[in-house]
């Protein structure tokens, strides 16, 4: 992880930017909530991942992924979710995905995907829950 990333991550705050993708990192209540921007692909995937790990790592974490922003996700984008649940799960977490558009919600349906996460319409109705 970048030392710049973590140092916003241990403030409960941060952003990483390349030029298809952008991340920011903030918290809300008990909530790490992580909003991507742009497309989630091969190329753009480790700038969610670290985030994602980094707050992934924290025992019992409640990860809200508002996903309001995400006009594309493929199969690396898909997996670098699937692994931060997988991680947030073990260490007694979870990983609720927020307000998907309807291209990204398509490749949850078309997957199975969304059945393994908690998804909610809304960034607020993920927060109140």
């Amino acid at each position: 992880m970048r030392d710049g990333m973590r140092r916003y991550q241990e403030k409960g705050v941060g952003v990483v930017s390349g030029t298809r993708l952008r991340v920011e990192v903030r918290r809300h209540g008990a909530s790490a909530v992580v909003k991507p921007e742009g497309e989630l692909d091969h190329h753009t995937a480790d700038l969610l991942r670290e985030p994602l790990e980094s707050c992934a790592e924290e025992v019992g974490a409640r990860i809200v992924v508002d996903c309001s922003g995400l006009e594309f996700c493929d199969s690396t984008g898909l997996n670098v979710l699937l692994g931060a649940r997988l991680k947030a799960e073990a260490a007694g977490g979870s990983v609720h995905l927020a307000a998907m558009r309807p291209v990204v919600a398509r490749v949850f349906e078309i997957t199975g995907a969304g059945a393994v996460f908690a998804v909610h319409s809304s960034l607020d109705a993920a927060l109140a829950e």
